[in-house]
């Protein structure tokens, strides 16, 4: 019978606990749209700021009609790396409406105002809506400019229906918002798909710099004791008396406003539990038998560290890293609701929640509530994965359910 290895055991308990593989995968479905990004979203457009003034504050599942016109200057295709990304840059500008008819070289529409509004009447040349530019008009013919390629046709009523339905086909249709719209009239849901991105990288940043930082300094002082480790604990308890989010806040008015300056100001708020946690390890093992032989067979105290201590506490500051990253993700979510996160038009739940919180008292609370949900929702897994790794890295965790 084959030994079944540490890592092996551990997996296993880790995967009889249900509900930590259910944290486990949200996280990594939430990491799959991260990555994603603009291809599984409504909105492609960089960073899902289409507005649409005219449909701000709409429930979801809302469905509208919309006429889209070709904008006059051009824009390129992107490849799919690049709209995965940064989106693509839209083609068209979105008019809501109601209704409409043609008349020879003409589409009039009833332009939708609002639920209570009576519509408001507009005229399009049929050629601008196609391609954003006004008709030319020759003897009796139609100079018309279809993607670069000039050709004249006579202005008849069998040229004038073709368009007719070619815009229909191409330039017509519904669009339903299945979160509802913001206040600017954009799409809730690609706004929140998109903000996912800021969520995780945030996350994933700070516990970098943390555990880098963190270990360095637990490792350190837990080893070498004396002068070094009063030195060390001293300033982790001058810090680790400091409210979180007040010394986040405090960093972010030392390096500004900006995304980067909040990977590291989360990540320098966090660094003292991890050294707190490395430096009471590393103090336990040091004076284990394998650690006084490899002192005896002369090996380097940075050999020994590395290579003999670090890799026995992995377990513990694996923990340490999953729930470092819901705190993170928390204190991103309170910088961005008090405007220190990334500045707007880039989309962060604490933003949205920031944007719309007074809608709450109002009959569109769900402009607060469904970004406020996809934080606790996303804390809340990466909770359940902390539970599970505790109890598959505990060992007599382990000796009861093996």
């Amino acid at each position: 019978m084959a030994e079944i290895t540490p890592a092996k055991r551990t997996l296993r308990v880790f995967k009889r606990n249900k509900i930590a593989v259910a944290g486990l995968a949200f996280i990594l479905l939430t990491l799959l749209v991260a990555i994603l990004g603009y291809l599984v979203m409504p909105d492609d457009t960089p960073l899902a700021n289409n507005m649409v003034i005219q449909l701000s504050i709409k429930k979801p599942g809302s469905t509208y009609m919309i006429l889209r016109l070709r904008k006059t200057e051009p824009v390129d295709t992107v490849n799919i790396f690049s709209r995965m990304l940064y989106g693509q840059p839209s083609f068209y500008k979105e008019v809501p409406i109601t209704g409409y008819h043609f008349v020879k070289d003409s589409i009039y529409i009833n332009g939708y105002i609002g639920d209570e509004d009576k519509p408001e009447k507009k005229v399009y040349n049929i050629f601008e809506v196609i391609t954003g530019q006004k008709p030319v008009y020759k003897d009796g013919k139609v100079i018309f400019n279809d993607n670069g390629q000039t050709s004249a046709v006579v202005a008849s009523a069998a040229v004038y229906h073709s368009f007719d339905a070619r815009i229909r086909k191409e330039n017509i249709g519904f669009k339903t918002f299945w979160l509802g719209t913001d206040g600017y009239g954009r799409d809730m849901l690609s706004r929140l798909l998109l903000g996912t991105r800021i969520s995780l990288a945030v996350g994933l940043m700070s516990v970098i710099i943390s555990m880098l930082l963190g270990v360095t300094v637990g490792a350190v002082a837990g080893y070498f004791g004396g002068w070094i480790d009063a030195s060390l604990s001293w300033l982790m308890n001058i810090l680790w008396a400091l409210p979180a989010l007040l010394l986040v806040i405090a960093i972010s008015f030392a390096l500004g406003k900006g995304l980067w300056q909040i990977f590291i100001a989360v990540g320098l708020s966090m660094w003292v539990e991890v050294a707190r946690l490395v430096r009471g390890q590393v103090m336990g093992l040091k004076q284990v038998e394998y650690i006084e032989a490899a002192r005896a067979l002369g090996f380097s105290n940075k050999r020994i560290i590395a290579k003999h201590i670090l890799p026995n506490i992995t377990g513990p500051m694996l923990v340490l890293a999953s729930s470092n990253f819901a705190s993170a993700i928390l204190l991103e979510a309170g910088l961005s609701f008090l405007g220190f996160g990334a500045q707007p038009p880039t989309p962060t739940w604490g933003g949205m929640i920031k944007e719309h919180y007074g809608y709450i008292v109002m009959d569109s609370a769900f402009l607060a509530i469904i970004p406020g949900m996809a934080i606790m929702l996303l804390v809340y897994a990466f909770n359940l994965v902390t539970v599970g790794l505790r109890d598959a890295f505990d060992i007599k965790s382990q000796s009861t359910r093996i």
